[in-house]
């Protein structure tokens, strides 16, 4: 790295700071937006592609007879892949059975993980409709993200008051250094001020790649950065109306390509290269719109398929299609937790499930006698695509 000596405010300061014993220099970002201004012209062909990807994926619920279903299964999708970049073992499935209560005994730390990352970000998408995109804002969740498990001891929802630093074993050898304790509240100053300011100039989508950089760079709290930083972006498309439902996740894009990810993440602090990362985090917008529609499809055909099948062939269509109808939200059911869902007794719901299984719908997961537990295989094979089984 080096610091800028072009007059421009692409690139940041370093100032030193003496860490358990050492002298390091972190990194002070400059407030955005950057000067010189991002060059758009050269970026209006992928910007054009993603916000027409938005747009299909925003239309989604036309398609979709319970959007809400749809973004049930989509959140949970989206904090297992973002919490798999910060190194959790957790697959879908896990979350899913363990929110079910079906299973115990796995590895409670990494599951607990990710059902707070869903927490978090159910509770950010409503608490902005009381409260703007703020620092306020990102305190709470932050405090929820960490509320139990590995992060409960990183200091949940403060700002940091001590140096982390990004790779390597100490701040000497860091990749990367974060700005001290005492510039971390004027950056976030600097920050939330941008976000709230009108940048007629900055279409929504680049400036959400922006703010996304830079929340990574400021990385002000102790643990779970990248966990807010990739959920911010879509409360900031919220926030400004480029989606009305919060369907885009990038985790899975970012998961792919991890070693670009942090390279683009770099050469922006050190370069002040902002378009070369806005070429590859609009290419990923495109990209992970298409594919959450196409999965839209999917499900959609699936659900459809399925319940013509169950009019069709079911010996007893009505109790069963109420409980295809509880695994659209539960893929994994026991039969105690489909009976109290649906409202039917245990032996009628016992008696669906094994016309289920018959049709090849659902599956017995355990190969018990008792506390069996279901799975609807084909919903999750799509929903796991990317995610792990």
């Amino acid at each position: 790295m080096r610091n800028d000596t072009s007059g421009n405010n692409r690139l940041g300061r370093f100032v030193e700071t003496a860490v358990g014993g050492e002298r390091v220099k972190a990194y002070v970002p400059s407030p955005l937006p950057p000067t010189p201004p991002i060059e758009i012209p050269g970026l209006l062909t992928r910007l054009s592609a993603a916000e027409r990807a938005l747009g299909r994926l925003d239309g989604v619920s036309i398609l979709l007879p319970n959007k809400e279903l749809f973004l049930y299964m989509y959140v949970r999708k989206e904090a297992v892949l973002s919490s798999q970049i910060e190194g959790t073992q957790s697959t879908l499935s896990d979350l899913l059975r363990f929110e079910t209560e079906a299973i115990s005994g796995d590895p409670v730390d990494d599951i607990r993980e990710v059902s707070n990352y869903v927490d978090a970000m159910m509770f950010g998408l409503e608490r902005m409709r009381q409260l703007p995109l703020s620092l306020r804002l990102i305190r709470e969740m932050h405090q929820r993200l960490l509320d139990s498990g590995r992060g409960g001891t990183k200091s949940p929802g403060e700002f940091r008051t001590s140096q982390n630093w990004i790779g390597g074993t100490r701040p000497g050898n860091a990749i990367f250094v974060p700005p001290p304790p005492n510039e971390v509240m004027t950056c976030l100053g600097d920050w939330e001020r941008f976000i709230h300011e009108d940048t007629p100039s900055i279409p929504p989508l680049i400036k959400a790649g922006l703010i996304h950089v830079q929340f990574e760079t400021i990385h002000p709290f102790l643990d779970g950065n990248g966990r807010l930083g990739r959920l911010l972006i879509t409360l900031f498309l919220c926030a400004t109306g480029v989606l009305r439902q919060p369907l885009l996740y990038l985790s899975l894009y970012f998961k792919s390509r991890r070693a670009d990810y942090y390279r683009l993440l770099q050469e922006v602090r050190e370069y002040g290269t902002w378009e070369a990362w806005l070429e590859f985090f609009l290419d990923g917008v495109a990209e992970t719109a298409d594919q959450a529609f196409e999965t839209a499809n999917r499900i959609a055909r699936l659900f459809d398929s399925d319940r013509e099948r169950i009019v069709r062939e079911s010996e007893r269509t009505g109790s069963v299609l109420q409980i295809h109808e509880v695994m659209r939200t539960s893929p994994y059911l026991t039969a105690a937790s489909a009976a109290k869902r649906s409202g039917l007794t245990v032996p009628t719901v016992n008696a669906a499930l094994d016309q289920l299984q018959k049709l090849g719908i659902v599956e017995e997961a355990t190969g018990r006698r008792r506390g069996r537990v279901f799975v609807y295989r084909a919903y999750m094979e799509i929903l796991s695509d990317g995610a792990g089984n």
